[in-house]
């Protein structure tokens, strides 16, 4: 492309991770608006220009678009979880800002863009750093982004662990909860803290409803809840598998962060995600 079009500029980057690089790439422009996406994601072609629209307000500093899970006969893959995760983003952004955005597809005003630890990425902490310069972080759903998905829940399991281990580095050392408004607050720590410690969450509910299930009838209701979930997630059911499958994730990819931490790069898992 760079050498087909005079408007496009390759630049050779060592390998330190899709942050540094973008660090770098935005150094090297001078509009007024920069955007993002992955490797393997498409965009439609009126995408971008939704997306900047966003940006006419002057309150925003980010706005990221909808990414579509596309099958390969073309039809769409998005399940359960993600249609609840494109409305809870909805949500945010009508109630001011959202608490984590989409790596695939994402625009920022180059004044209110800022360098973050490389290990972090920019999907989760561009949203709260954006609030906490008291800008606005908005989703725009009509900006669509393309990607397949991965081809198993256990293949979407190693990409979750990946992300997950950069989500406790962001949630343990990038100053997440520090100068935020209370609403906005109430969300990072509703959709974000309690997100990533599920596992954590549920582990300490299973060992205390064992605790006490034979000390009332409620406690027993909890346990039989909690074994139920299990059960249909061994046998198959695949919203319980889905789901029994990403909170295990929480809990390893924590083990991994506190035993090595987290590289700024990564090798791609089995798929195309």
């Amino acid at each position: 492309m760079a050498s087909r079009e005079a408007r496009v500029r390759l630049l050779e980057c060592e390998r330190g991770g899709k942050v540094a690089a973008q660090n770098r790439a935005v150094r090297e422009t001078q509009s007024d608006v920069v955007a993002f996406s992955d490797a393997n994601a498409t965009w439609a072609p009126d995408a971008l220009r939704k997306l900047v629209a966003n940006l006419a307000d002057p309150e925003v500093a980010y706005v990221c678009g909808q990414l579509r899970l596309e099958a390969a006969d073309g039809s769409y893959r998005e399940g359960l979880y993600w249609r609840y995760e494109m409305k809870l983003r909805e949500a945010e952004s009508r109630l001011g800002s959202i608490t984590g955005g989409n790596g695939s597809i994402y625009a920022v005003k180059r004044a209110d863009y800022i360098e973050v630890d490389p290990r972090w990425g920019h999907d989760l902490s561009f949203p709260y750093r954006m609030v906490q310069k008291g800008r606005r972080a908005v989703y725009e759903p009509r900006a669509h982004a393309f990607e397949k998905p991965t081809p198993s829940n256990e293949t979407e399991y190693r990409r979750k662990v990946r992300m997950f281990e950069h989500c406790w580095e962001i949630t343990l050392r990038g100053s997440m909860f520090r100068r935020l408004p209370p609403g906005y607050l109430v969300e990072i720590v509703s959709h974000r803290l309690l997100r990533y410690g599920s596992g954590i969450l549920h582990l300490t509910l299973l060992t205390s409803s064992v605790a006490l299930a034979a000390d009332g009838w409620a406690y027993g209701i909890v346990l039989a809840g909690q074994i139920a979930l299990i059960a249909a997630a061994a046998a198959g059911v695949p919203i319980a598998r889905y789901y029994a499958l990403v909170t295990w994730a929480t809990l390893v990819a924590l083990w991994n962060y506190l035993r090595r931490g987290v590289p700024a790069t990564w090798e791609a898992a089995e798929g195309t995600r």
